[in-house]
Formats: C-alpha cells, sequence, structure tokens
C-alpha cells in the first residue's frame, strides 16, 4: 500500500514539470488523472474476484509489473497517448494492490474488520509521507524521478507480495461479537446491487472521492499560481513548504 500510493497522491507534482518540457497543456495532462482514477476505481470488484480465485501472491505479484511499467513508461512518454497508457497501466496495478490487501486483511481477521481495514488503508496515505517526490524532481528532473521511482515500487511490491496468502479453511475462527452485528454468509452479486446500504456507501464514496481527488490533483498548479508552493509552514514542530506539507498529509 505504501509503495502505490505515490501513483495517485504524488501525481499533481508531475503536471507543471511535463506542461513546461511538452506544452500540451494542463486540462489535457490532467486527463491522465481522471484515467489512471477510473481504471483504478470501478475495476476493483473484478480484481477482487480474481484475487479470490487465483490468490494475493499472484495477483499481488502481476500488479507490481504494472506499478513500475506505469511510471517507467511515463518517464519516456513524449505524446499524451503515451501519458493515458501509463494511467491505465497504473490504475490497473494500484486497483489490484489496494482491493487485495484490503481485502486479505480483512479475511486474516474478520473479528476486526474495521481495525484491519483501516491499518491497512493508512499505508496508502503514509506512502506520500515517505517519499520526497516533489525536491527530487526539482533536483533530477520529473523523467528521473518517474523512472527510479517506478522501478523501486514496483520491486518492492512484487517482493511483498511472496509473502502473502490467504487463510486456509479453519485456520482463522470467527468468532461472535454481539456488539457488532455482521452477516454470517457472502452475499452474492445480484444480492449485494439489491441492498439499500450498499448504495448508501457508494454514494457516500463517490461524493467524498470525487471533490477530494478534485482538488488533489489540482493542488500543484494551484499552490504554483498562486506563489505559495515553497512558503515554509511550521505545525508541530515540522516545518515544510506548503504544498509539500499539504501533499504529506493528503488521505485517500
Amino acid at each position: 500500500m505504501v509503495m502505490v500510493a505515490n501513483l495517485q497522491l504524488g501525481w499533481t507534482p508531475f503536471v507543471d514539470p511535463i506542461d513546461q518540457k511538452y506544452h500540451w497543456g494542463r486540462y489535457a495532462i490532467q486527463w491522465a488523472f481522471t484515467i489512471f482514477v477510473l481504471t483504478q476505481t470501478w475495476l476493483v470488484p473484478l480484481h477482487g474476484y480474481l484475487v479470490d480465485r487465483f490468490g494475493p501472491r499472484v495477483m499481488i505479484s502481476g500488479a507490481g509489473i504494472l506499478v513500475g511499467a506505469a511510471w517507467v513508461l511515463n518517464s519516456y512518454a513524449d505524446s499524451l497517448f503515451l501519458l493515458y497508457v501509463g494511467a491505465v497501466i497504473g490504475g490497473l496495478g494500484v486497483g489490484i494492490v489496494y482491493g487485495g490487501a484490503v481485502g486479505n486483511a480483512l479475511k486474516w481477521f474478520p473479528d476486526r474488520r474495521g481495525l484491519a481495514a483501516g491499518l491497512t488503508a493508512s499505508g496508502y496515505g503514509a506512502g506520500s509521507a515517505l517519499t520526497p517526490i516533489q525536491s527530487l524532481i526539482q533536483t533530477n528532473g520529473y523523467e528521473a524521478t518517474f523512472f527510479w521511482f517506478g522501478l523501486g515500487q514496483g520491486l518492492v511490491v512484487f517482493l511483498v507480495a511472496q509473502l502473502l496468502r490467504a487463510p486456509e479453511p479453519g485456520e482463522v475462527s470467527v468468532p461472535v461479537v454481539a456488539a457488532v452485528q455482521q452477516g454470517r454468509r457472502d452475499c452474492a452479486l445480484p444480492e449485494v446491487i439489491k441492498s439499500p446500504p450498499f448504495w448508501v456507501m457508494y454514494a457516500m464514496f463517490v461524493l467524498v472521492g470525487v471533490g477530494g481527488l478534485m482538488a488533489q490533483a489540482q493542488l500543484g498548479p494551484m499552490a504554483k499560481d498562486f506563489k505559495i508552493d515553497n512558503i515554509p509552514v511550521a505545525i508541530l514542530g515540522l516545518t515544510l513548504p506548503a504544498l509539500t506539507l499539504h501533499l504529506r498529509s493528503t488521505v485517500p
């Protein structure tokens, strides 16, 4: 989760450098982010099905290759088409990692589903806090940052995937927790889409996600336009440029 976070949360610092080199315009470049998010999110149900069928090790190993290939391709992309292809590849990889990691955590800790999902998802937010992408772009250029981070992130995902497996039948006991009502069986897809609570949660995710992702994708260009991207901001003893601090505090 930490290794794939930057494909989404670390995108905005790349927008202006790409535009300065190729002059495609921010609008056209940001379509890559839109394509990435759509590919990442809309295919998660399919990813979950495939993870259940083939196991997290196989699927997330493949996702590591996709994650690495996406940013390596971005480093060489000299056309919008290649940038968009990189977005599709990255979206596929991140969707598999996100859905597979959270789903596998829930299988191992059925009596602590909220905590397991929360801790696993927190790695996604922590990923952007642990990598100095903005400073590396300034010192080494966006192409080198794409290339080396792509290789590194993909390699780590691939290696860690070898440690993953789903619990065997009977390996995890499911205690009865009176305080939290849970279903005692898995629902089939037709049952899920007929359930009102599913659509309530779906609407909540869409409403929160759309606004957050739109703002997130534009943070870098907006901060540079208002000339506040490098203004130092101190919070709780931590002093960082305004844009860097905001990106580090962004969560999915």
